[in-house]
């Protein structure tokens, strides 16, 4: 990969890495504490700390919060970590490939701009959002953990990505168009990056270790989910400049 595209995958996760960073400095413990009294006492919960005790596992219930603290956070450092991406790394992806001299001349029709960009992230981010709390819980009914994520994950990347790279060049009808005439194969490019991300997730997500030391697991997965988000930039970047040229002709 470029030197160019390694830093554009590394200065997102430093942003988000920094950020997580803080509040797991701040609130990780207190996040435990809440969820544990959580379990504890609603209502809601008190039936699995009554069936484990029933079960003789008691032990198991220590392990219970950091589960559920982890199981919350994935998606939502990731969705944050793709949205950093799109709005600060594909720019610059879009600039190194347009100095190519294949779309050197391609006609920049601004059809999309930072407000409608942040409109349309935050609308397929809440749908997004509503999917994940709609499946989380079969996510760990196996072989669902290497499934959902990756389909949620692409309809994300998707749509994110196809916004962003076509912003600059097309016009909001011609991105209109493209989004329709090629949304199976862009659909499934998304699912095909999110099936590179689900395998962190996956060792994430069921390793031991992650539990015990989830801040510090989580930043070395932070970043391989920032190298695939942006060669996924890269990819849907030449995919639809290529559309966009053919679909002008």
């Amino acid at each position: 990969m470029h030197p160019r595209m390694l830093w554009l995958s590394f200065r997102p996760f430093l942003w988000v890495a920094v950020v997580w960073g803080v509040l797991f400095f701040f609130f990780w413990e207190t996040s435990l504490e809440t969820i544990r009294l959580w379990i504890t006492d609603s209502f809601l919960t008190a039936w699995l700390s009554q069936a484990l005790s029933t079960a003789g596992w008691d032990d198991f219930r220590a392990f219970v919060a950091p589960l559920l603290l982890v199981v919350l956070l994935i998606p939502l450092i990731a969705i944050s970590l793709l949205i950093v991406i799109a709005f600060t790394s594909v720019p610059g992806v879009i600039t190194h490939i347009t100095k190519q001299q294949r779309y050197a001349h391609l006609h920049q029709a601004q059809g999309g701009g930072l407000l409608g960009s942040i409109a349309y992230a935050l609308v397929a981010v809440m749908v997004c959002l509503l999917l994940v709390l709609l499946t989380l819980p079969i996510w760990w009914v196996p072989p669902m953990v290497a499934i959902l994520p990756p389909i949620i994950w692409g309809w994300l990347t998707m749509k994110l990505m196809a916004y962003d790279v076509l912003a600059k060049h097309a016009s909001a009808e011609e991105r209109d168009a493209l989004m329709q005439k090629h949304r199976w194969t862009l659909l499934a490019m998304g699912v095909a990056s999110g099936l590179l991300g689900a395998i962190p997730t996956f060792f994430w997500a069921t390793s031991v270790f992650t539990f015990v030391f989830f801040p510090f697991v989580s930043f070395f997965v932070l970043w391989i989910y920032s190298l695939v988000f942006v060669f996924s930039a890269l990819w849907f970047a030449h995919y639809l400049l290529d559309a966009l040229r053919e679909h002008r002709c």
